[in-house]
């Protein structure tokens, strides 16, 4: 069964987890392949609303195995936060059961926390994903399956706590008894996870031969990619699709279809340019009326109209076979809705995003104008969604501005929409009909 990948579009915090988590009631397998606890995804099922790291969006659905992949950094003590408050909340826990650790995954540990909390330029989490990332191309990073090989390796060991000392002295924090912290982190880590680290690639090919259905799990977006993004505004990891079976330990012949997740307008997070950015009544009403706050940091995030010159990069650099197009609602009750199709660049026209940060920054958005359609209450949104599924509607259900903001993102785009998210609950969403 070929797989299925899932990926943010723009700047991340798109809906991807309400999707995959959509997705997984028909998967077997979901696989997060990059990035660590700088991610945030939010499934809302009802009255409960849950909100994940690290943890795979499939594990709402208890047939799921689920995957930390090898291209992941991972912080293990927030791991076991995220788990204890599963196992409180539902009784289960998955770990070395159904949730599995590669063992090809970076650690992070507390010593890269401590140097990412000096960043004060680019606007990270300070979760220390970016040291570790690092630590990984500087190839003296730690992977799980190298944990014990470490912990019998006095040399080994007292070498590495001598380098991060020296780094950490150099950087004016605290570097004394660092040598006795990092060996009891290290056992800390031995101990509580050594039942689940595996060679999750070896797993996933399997069940890929097998025939399960396995997603592909990506975090952040396109446009935070370290090669395709807004650099140097972005994250430390690939997080576009060449990266989704190699960071999950399998090539890339499996994938047949690649859903990019498309917010009905833009948000972002931290610093770096963008372009349709509003500073006016919408952008407090998109802010407002979307919850427009970071998952992972709870930093309100920047609004704008959508921006077609973001999405045309993000289709050409990972070929989007659909778009999930997510929080239209949000849109309701503007009179007019703007999507930008363009940019202005020192007196020029164009269609294509300057690799330079300061030269997108100059970057002034070519708009067209389209009818805004009434705001609903959540409720009615999500009564509409659920009678267009009984009557198999589509898109027609929706208000006719509605269908028309639709059809212009596809036609100016020529990327189908397979759903359209219509609020914040699992069942709020519209799918295509055929």
């Amino acid at each position: 069964m070929p797989a299925t990948v899932v990926l943010g579009a723009q700047w991340g915090d798109e809906g991807k987890g309400k999707l995959v988590d959509r997705l997984a009631g028909q998967a077997d397998w979901v696989v997060r392949f990059q990035g660590g606890n700088n991610a945030g995804h939010t499934v809302v099922l009802g009255e409960r609303t849950i909100k994940l790291h690290l943890l795979p969006s499939g594990i709402t659905r208890e047939s799921c195995e689920l995957v930390l992949g090898d291209g992941m950094v991972i912080d293990p003590w927030v791991l076991m936060e995220e788990l204890q408050r599963w196992q409180s909340e539902t009784g289960e826990m998955p770990l070395g059961t159904r949730l599995h650790i590669s063992d090809r995954a970076h650690v992070i540990l507390p010593f890269h926390r401590m140097v990412d909390g000096l960043d004060k330029k680019i606007g990270t989490t300070g979760r220390g994903i970016g040291p570790t990332y690092a630590d990984k191309i500087n190839r003296i990073g730690l992977r799980f399956g190298d944990i014990a090989e470490l912990l019998a390796d006095e040399s080994a060991l007292n070498e590495m706590a001598s380098r991060q000392a020296d780094r950490l002295q150099y950087l004016g924090l605290p570097s004394d008894k660092h040598a006795i912290s990092l060996r009891d982190d290290i056992q800390w880590v031995h101990d509580n996870y050594s039942q689940a680290i595996q060679n999750t690639g070896v797993m996933v090919d399997t069940a890929l031969s097998t025939g399960q259905q396995v997603l592909l799990e990506g975090a952040q977006g396109c446009l935070l990619d370290i090669d395709q993004g807004t650099f140097p505004f972005v994250t430390s990891s690939i997080t576009s699709r060449g990266n989704s079976t190699h960071g999950a330990g399998v090539h890339p012949g499996h994938v047949e279809e690649t859903i990019g997740v498309v917010k009905a307008y833009t948000t972002r997070v931290g610093h770096g340019p963008m372009p349709t950015e509003l500073f006016d009544e919408v952008g407090t009403h998109l802010g407002e009326v979307g919850h427009e706050f970071g998952t992972t940091t709870g930093r309100p995030r920047r609004c704008g109209w959508l921006d077609l010159v973001v999405l045309r990069h993000s289709h050409r650099v990972n070929g989007f076979s659909s778009l999930a197009l997510t929080k239209l609602d949000v849109l309701g009750g503007l009179e007019t809705i703007s999507i930008c199709i363009g940019y202005e660049l020192d007196g020029a026209e164009i269609r294509d995003m300057p690799a330079s940060a300061k030269a997108l920054a100059r970057c002034k958005p070519i708009l067209i104008d389209l009818p805004g359609f009434d705001a609903l209450s959540l409720e009615e949104w999500l009564e509409m969604a659920k009678q267009a599924a009984i009557d198999g509607q589509g898109f027609a259900a929706l208000p006719e501005a509605a269908q028309h903001y639709v059809a212009h993102i596809e036609q100016l785009l020529g990327v189908p929409v397979s759903s359209v998210g219509i609020g914040p609950d699992r069942d709020a969403t519209i799918d295509a009909t055929d």
